[in-house]
């Protein structure tokens, strides 16, 4: 008797900004193992790669399962199942969708899970990902370009510290690309209900329901939270006006800054990578054309660019009341023009801020000038200082210590929500 075989599929870049979702595919590809009695040993994972990514679709997410065969022959019936249906539904005539398919039998190696961390904090080239698909032993199928090996790689390889849950409910073919029939009224009280354990459900900013995506994709919409359970209680509370196909849960990264490196000082950052930074405000924020919010920042290693953009909204309002000598810690990503595009900031320490004034009377009335160096007169009781130096008022800042962070509708998929922070 031969030991069970433990096979992870990892799947990636089969949509396009068109159309389908790779998400779907695998849920496709899952629904048909079943009918062959081969269950997953887990929850498919959802896992979100760098956000610089230059070729990525919006969310930049590569999906992975694992499943524990008996015999070669079911191993073979897995792979043609899933790369039959990726040749099926594949948006192969997306300029960009180039996709990638990974088969590798046995344990995830420590080599294997700090490819996967590289994937997130860097850009690798679909050549270094191939030589490294051969050294671990993996079965590589790359459609097109085969871009998706990348993320495949890194999809069934990484490990999960913390993470998050997404429940996605799919459409019918025959609605796919018309306006999503949703009771609005049940997903504020589905909020009401499960938040925070489930979250981003409203963007509270706009005043309406998030749970939507924007494109022409099959996925009617996505319930995010801490726990499986939490968000198919979700989804069971969500009320539909057109029929749902199915839906399917996932094990994910999202929302749990895992694209954030720590302890790198603004000398060492690189552009197409996100940082933790612990700094002090040296530029005040200023607006310029785009209604873009910018202003700088130092640490005792170098002076950093950063920005709240247009699509952040209300948040750079927040941004705006920052003065020098504020202790803040950024979390965001540098670009490739060197800028720090700010997802959030803990605000540390706030500076004292002061304004000149004329001084005030003993009587307790303001005074006024007397002439050019003549000190100042009350106009009260007549009263005269011969100093014409102002006084020092400390001004009340708008702002005060703790975390702010970008609206719902313009967070990044990685981004950990204030309401998971827990420092």
């Amino acid at each position: 008797m031969t030991d069970n075989i433990l096979l992870h599929v990892g799947i990636d870049d089969t949509d396009s900004n068109e159309g389908m979702c790779t998400t779907y595919l695998t849920h496709i590809i899952i629904k048909q193992l079943k009918k062959h009695d081969i269950i997953l040993l887990d929850y498919p994972r959802l896992i979100r790669l760098n956000p610089f990514a230059r070729y990525k679709t919006r969310g930049n997410g590569a999906l992975s399962f694992k499943v524990e065969l008996e015999n070669r022959d079911e191993v073979e019936l897995v792979e043609k199942i899933v790369l039959e249906n990726v040749e099926k539904y594949s948006m192969f005539d997306g300029v960009n969708t180039n996709p990638g398919v990974i088969f590798y039998e046995g344990e995830i190696t420590q080599e294997m899970k700090d490819y996967a961390i590289g994937a997130i904090y860097s850009i690798y080239s679909i050549s270094y990902a191939e030589e490294f698909a051969k050294k671990i032993g993996a079965r590589v199928h790359k459609f097109k370009k085969g871009r998706g090996i990348i993320g495949s790689i890194a999809s069934i390889s990484i490990d999960l510290p913390d993470e998050t849950f997404e429940c996605l409910a799919y459409r019918k073919s025959e609605n796919i690309g018309t306006k999503r029939q949703l009771d609005q009224e049940s997903i504020y009280l589905m909020n009401e209900k499960t938040y925070p354990e489930t979250f981003d459900n409203i963007d509270i900013e706009g005043n309406y329901t998030a749970i939507e995506p924007h494109t022409p994709c099959p996925v009617l919409y996505g319930i995010r939270g801490n726990t499986a359970e939490i968000v198919e209680k979700a989804h069971k509370m969500v009320k539909s006006f057109e029929e749902i196909e199915d839906y399917c849960i996932f094990r994910t990264n999202q929302h749990t800054d895992m694209h954030i490196q720590e302890n790198i000082p603004i000398h060492d950052m690189q552009e197409n990578s996100c940082y933790k930074v612990k700094c002090e405000v040296t530029e005040e924020p200023h607006d310029i054309e785009g209604g873009h919010v910018f202003f700088k920042v130092s640490d005792n290693t170098g002076t950093l660019e950063c920005a709240a953009f247009e699509p952040t909204k209300t948040f750079r309002n927040t941004v705006r009341k920052l003065r020098m000598g504020d202790e803040i810690i950024l979390y965001g990503g540098l670009n490739e023009n060197h800028t720090f595009n700010i997802e959030k900031f803990q605000l540390t320490s706030v500076a004292p801020q002061y304004r000149l004034i004329n001084p005030l009377c003993s009587c307790g009335k303001r005074m006024k000038s007397a002439g050019k160096n003549k000190g100042y007169k009350c106009p009260k009781c007549g009263n005269k200082i011969r100093s014409s130096e102002k006084v020092k008022e400390l001004i009340n800042r708008d702002i005060v210590e703790g975390f702010y962070e970008v609206p719902t509708e313009a967070r990044r998929h990685l981004s950990k929500p204030i309401v998971r922070m827990k420092e």
